[in-house]
């Protein structure tokens, strides 16, 4: 057994399941590397492990998974054990999807957004991918969008020289004029980086969540980004606003919400992301 593995296998034994005596990689991690443990009882894990991650990256994960494990909202896997350099779930064993998989998680998210802070930000700061992310609680939504969500990105990006002084000015530009464009909205608890690879299934082919970036934030923000990368479909959203209803041109706002994510993918993957954030910005300067 791997060196990496040691923990758990301490935490199975000490837990009545025996021995690792499996372990089947899993591909599609951008940052950690994953895999599906068994043990002698025959109880699967899934671990996330990463040697070079923050020391505190695993355990702000947990702490997120557990705040949105909510009733009536989307599933959630169990946290086992949390560590500087892993993090061991639940394995969900997704299967297809339900029938109603996608109105289903419409009306999840939703109730999931119906809960609500009078501040926004969180317990904690935590990380977006592998890109730190600031949650001190505000009280307004515009400033803590505007120097927390697109102000940080952008110096990090300054400061690694993706971006130009000219973007730069742009991108303050925005964060001042912030609330032109977007409604004032209340802090709702949200996953933070709710694209379709996080957005799976658990054995009954039901709507799960997985690698959160937790924090309350706008909603309409959470939205934007199932629409970033591929849209999530129409009945999604149907559903969604069923449960609770969004402001009139809430679609027409997604490129702005989007381009902190956009600048996150320029700070972890590079110079790739620079034009569409530059057209993003285009777009409001």
């Amino acid at each position: 057994m791997k060196k990496k593995y040691k923990p758990v296998q301490v935490w199975c034994r000490e837990h009545g399941y025996g021995d690792v005596v499996s372990v089947e990689p899993v591909g599609g991690g951008c940052i950690n590397q994953g895999a599906i443990l068994k043990a002698e009882s025959q109880k699967s894990f899934f671990i996330k492990t990463n040697p070079r991650a923050p020391s505190d990256m695993f355990p702000r994960e947990a702490e997120g998974l557990k705040a949105l494990s909510v009733e009536k909202g989307p599933y959630v896997p169990k946290v086992y054990k949390a560590e500087e350099g892993f993090i061991l779930l639940e394995n969900l064993e997704p299967s297809p999807r339900a029938k109603d998989y996608w109105p289903d998680f419409g009306c999840q998210l939703a109730s999931l957004h119906q809960h609500t802070k009078d501040h926004f930000g969180f317990d904690h700061d935590n990380y977006i991918g592998s890109t730190p992310q600031k949650n001190p609680w505000t009280q307004s939504g515009f400033r803590f969008f505007a120097q927390h969500r697109l102000l940080f990105q952008a110096e990090l990006a300054r400061n690694r020289g993706h971006l130009s002084g000219q973007d730069m000015k742009n991108i303050e530009f925005i964060a001042r004029q912030l609330e032109q464009w977007i409604p004032v909205q209340e802090a709702s608890l949200i996953h933070g980086d709710l694209w379709s690879g996080n957005a799976i299934t658990n054995q009954a082919g039901e709507p799960a969540i997985i690698d959160p970036a937790a924090h309350f934030g706008w909603g309409e923000a959470e939205l934007a980004m199932t629409n970033l990368f591929g849209s999530f479909p129409e009945e999604f959203y149907q559903a969604y606003q069923e449960v609770r209803p969004l402001e009139p041109g809430f679609r027409e706002r997604f490129p702005l919400y989007n381009l902190y994510h956009l600048l996150n993918h320029l700070n972890l993957f590079g110079a790739g992301y620079l034009s569409q954030v530059r057209s993003t910005i285009a777009s409001y300067t």
